[in-house]
């Protein structure tokens, strides 16, 4: 009888591949931080908060000036 000769192809093929995901994750973590580091932070520039402040004052008078008056008498409404 002739003893079995073990392979270890599967073992080693499993091993490179997770050192493969490995790398892999890695490259795309630092590009995802080096994307952060480059990328200043978003804050509202003054011109911003004043064209918002704008929009919402010339918001408040369109309502404040609207005629609700639908000219329907109340009154006569049973």
């Amino acid at each position: 009888m002739e003893p079995e000769k073990k392979s270890h192809g599967a073992l080693i093929g499993s091993i490179i591949i997770i050192i493969i995901l490995i790398i892999g994750g890695l490259y795309i973590w630092q590009s995802k931080v080096k994307n952060a580091m480059q990328k200043p932070p978003e804050t509202p520039t003054p011109i911003d908060s004043i064209s918002q402040t704008d929009e919402l004052n010339n918001l408040e008078q369109n309502v404040n000036s609207a005629d609700t008056n639908a000219g329907v008498d109340v009154s006569s409404i049973q």
